[in-house]
Order: structure tokens, then C-alpha cells, then sequence
């Protein structure tokens, strides 16, 4: 089924609370009409009282839907958002992810939606990089630590690694993302010692590696200082506040709060209500650190892109890198520390892969390893989609709270998460699930 909405005011995408509008489903080639009015003031329009919302993770999906409800709430709007997670900002699976950023499958062909969630991504990107700058990082991080996460501009090299690859060049690549393909001698020049087995690779110069942790910092503070901008208002004042403690049940919030949005990853099957009833499977993966001794020579080139590969590199540095990931399907361990057995092992997994394109990898040194657990989503025809949506009818029909999910980003959290995130805080704030482009919700339709 698709959907098309056709707003009567000016502006149809944002706050469609003071208007009507027209819906039409089209599927199997019937097209049917509703105008709905009513509904779509359930959450935006302005009250007495302040518009409670409890978002349920601080990590990509969490803090991006976070940063959209500030942004795009009326301003007249009174709203107070509590993000709860018992780890803090970036704590899980977001904070420790490789941060390699581009809108490409492993094929080198653009993703679902790819330019639209690059566009979005980015934007987010300079939005906390100008939190950075005008606040000096006042979050507990020195201004260099949080900096360096917007440094990381090296770019990112794809070896070509079969024939396939060779003949999935999309000629329609961004041109805000472009894809080169080089020569060994061209490549050899970016990174010396460069391993290609067909002599050829792509190469992204637009491509970012991220520094996740300092990034999500970095926008959290870019919402405290969003919400902080609304005291200069006479009503709308906007209110935000970190909870690091658990939740353990959807329930608990009912009464409280006029909407909830689960941005918990993997976490989310702790929620009884709906545990076990999502299509998501779980994969823990680790990601091993690896630093260069000073003994050994010079370091990884200044502006040496990063390498996707059967194993990713990440650079954190010329004698730092992050080198993963493993893959352990059904893992129901959520920990970021890894034991000796378990990095002893993910070792033996990921150095081979990664020095069968760069051999120099010999030389450096294993220094720690982190993991995280991913909620890896469905495959469809359109690749494997995030699922969003409104759960009401999961939680059952006797409550006055709206309940939301964002999850399912797997392991494309980066690039998903500022549309996306986008998408839901406007679903949320027009409580209208049409805004969400039916690929991401027809998940409902399956269980």
C-alpha cells in the first residue's frame, strides 16, 4: 500500500495540527479518501499544561528524535522531555560503533532512501560540531576530545574483492558522496602497502569516520542548549532532562506522560509488553583497538581513508585503529566489556580479514576491545529497513499515553538515525504515522 498525504497549508511536512488533510491509500490499484482533522491536534497544539514525551534511549535513534522534537514543536508549545537509559549518552551499542558514514551497501549501490539520510546525517553532524565550538564542550570532555570527533575526515576506501564487485559501480552515486574507482598505484598512494586482489577499489573522499561517543556528546548538549534557547520565550518553554536509571516496563510511564518513543536497540526485548514480538534478531559484536609502537616506524598516512573490507578499519589516528566486527548471532549480552577469551577470539576472527588488505596491520599492537548489541532488522525487498511506528495496539486500547518505536537500526545506526529520527519526532508531534513512509512500518503487518 502506498500513501499519499496533501496537506492544506503551506508547509505539509511539519505541523499539520491546524489543518486538514486529505489521505489516499492506494493499493491493488484502489484509491480511497479520509479527512481527518481531529486527530492530528492530539499532541502539538498548545495547552496549559505542559506536553510530557519520554524518550527511551540516549544513543542515535534516542538523541535524534530528541534534537527533531525541539527543533520542529511550535513554539508556543510547552513540552518537557525525559530521555531515560541506565548507561547514559552513547553508553550502548551506538557509542562504541565503528562510526564509518556513507550511504552504500557492500555492492557499492545506494542504499534505500541513501541520499536522504546522508543529507540528514550530515546535518545533524554540523549541528553538534557547532554545539562543540560555541559551548567549549562543557560536558566533561576536554574541547580537543570532543573536536576530534569532527576531524575524521579521511574518507573511505572499499577494495574491490570479486568480479561482482568489479560490474555494481552505480553511475548514480551523490555527488555530495562520490565514488571513485582507483588503480592500485592510485590506491597504494592514499595507503601504502594496500593489498587489492583485482588490482582495483572505490573510493569515497566524502565519507566520514565519526568518533560515536564524542558525537553523541556533542548533540546531546546541541539539545540542552535548544531547549535552553526557549526561555527567552513567554510560553513554549521547553524543558529536557537525562534519567540514567532502567525502565523495565512500559506501564510504569502510563499517567505520567503523553507520549513514549523506544529507542532502546537490542534492549527494547527487555520491555515485557512487548518482548519476543518484534522481528528483530540480536547480534553482539566486538571491536578490537589496536595502537602502533613507537618502534615500529611511521604511522597510518595523515589523511589515510579507512577500509571496508571483510573486516573494517577505522582510524582513529596515525597509531590508532579500530579494527571489526564480529558477528555472534542471538547473543543476549548487551555488555560493552570483553573478556580476555572472548577478544582472544575476535582476534583470531577479524586480523586475518583485515591484513589480507592491509598487511602492515602485522605490526600493531592490540591494546582493548569494546562490544556492543546490535537489533538487526528483516530483510525486505528494499533491504534490511529500521522499524518505526506507532505500538498502541501492542500495549493494549485502556491508555492515555501514545507509544512509539525507532529500532531495528542494525548496524547502519549512523546513517538512519538523523531522517529517521526526523520522521518519528514529526509522526509524534502530529500523532499522524502517515508522515512515516510505509516501508518502515508494514513490519505490523507480518506479526
Amino acid at each position: 500500500m502506498k500513501t499519499l498525504n496533501l496537506w492544506l497549508n503551506p508547509n505539509p511536512r511539519m505541523f499539520p495540527s491546524h489543518s486538514k488533510t486529505l489521505t489516499f491509500n492506494i493499493r491493488y490499484g484502489v484509491v480511497s479518501c479520509r479527512i481527518s482533522t481531529s486527530q492530528l491536534r492530539c499532541f502539538s497544539s498548545p495547552t496549559q499544561h505542559p506536553r510530557r514525551c519520554a524518550v527511551l534511549g540516549a544513543g542515535f535513534a534516542g538523541l535524534s528524535v530528541v534534537w527533531h522534537l525541539l527543533k520542529h514543536s511550535p513554539k508556543e508549545l510547552q513540552l518537557r522531555i525525559d530521555i531515560y537509559d541506565e548507561v547514559g549518552v552513547g553508553g550502548g551499542a551506538s557509542g562504541i560503533s565503528g562510526g564509518l558514514l556513507h550511504p552504500y551497501s557492500p555492492k557499492v549501490k545506494l542504499l534505500w532512501e541513501g541520499a536522504q539520510c546522508w543529507k540528514e546525517s550530515i546535518k545533524l553532524l554540523r549541528i553538534a560540531e557547532a554545539a562543540c565550538v560555541s559551548e567549549d564542550c562543557k560536558i566533561g570532555e576536554s574541547a580537543e576530545n570532543m573536536k576530534a570527533f569532527a576531524a575524521q575526515k579521511r574518507g573511505i576506501l572499499r577494495p574491490a574483492m570479486n568480479l561482482k564487485n568489479l560490474t555494481k559501480l552505480n553511475d548514480t552515486c551523490l555527488t555530495s558522496c562520490r565514488i571513485e574507482t582507483l588503480n592500485k598505484e592510485e590506491a597504494q598512494k592514499l595507503v601504502p602497502g594496500l593489498c587489492l586482489p583485482l588490482d582495483r577499489a572505490f573510493y569515497m573522499p566524502e565519507a566520514l569516520n565519526i568518533q560515536s561517543q564524542h558525537y553523541l556528546q556533542a548533540l546531546f548538549w546541541a539539545c540542552k542548549n535548544l531547549a535552553e534557547e526557549s526561555t527567552a520565550f513567554a510560553s513554549g518553554k521547553k524543558q529536557l532532562n537525562l534519567h540514567k536509571r532502567s525502565v523495565h516496563k512500559l506501564l510504569e510511564f502510563e499517567g505520567e506522560y503523553d507520549a513514549v518513543i523506544i529507542c532502546l536497540g537490542a534492549n527494547v526485548n527487555m520491555l515485557p509488553e512487548i518482548s519476543g514480538r518484534l522481528p528483530l534478531r540480536t547480534c553482539r559484536g566486538v571491536i578490537a583497538h589496536l595502537e602502533l609502537p613507537d618502534d615500529k616506524g611511521e604511522g597510518y598516512p595523515d589523511y589515510g581513508p579507512s577500509i571496508l573490507s571483510d573486516a573494517w578499519i577505522a582510524v582513529q589516528g596515525p597509531r590508532s585503529i579500530h579494527v571489526g566486527s564480529t558477528w555472534e548471532w542471538k547473543s543476549r549480552n548487551s555488555s560493552p566489556i570483553v573478556s580476555d577469551d572472548e577478544a582472544s577470539k575476535a582476534l583470531l576472527e577479524l586480523l586475518p580479514k583485515a591484513s589480507a588488505t592491509y598487511p602492515g596491520i602485522k605490526d600493531w599492537v592490540f591494546t582493548g576491545a569494546r562490544a556492543g548489541l546490535r537489533a538487526m532488522p528483516p530483510l525486505t525487498s528494499f533491504g534490511s529497513l529500521p522499524l518505526l511506528g506507532c505500538i498502541d495496539d501492542f500495549i493494549g486500547r485502556n491508555h492515555t499515553c501514545k507509544y512509539w518505536l525507532f529500532g531495528g537500526l542494525g548496524s547502519r545506526g549512523l546513517l538512519y538515525h538523523g531522517w529517521l529520527g526526523n520522521l518519528t519526532a514529526q509522526a509524534v508531534l502530529s500523532c499522524n504515522e502517515d508522515i512515516i513512509p510505509y516501508e518502515l512500518t508494514s513490519w505490523k503487518k507480518t506479526i
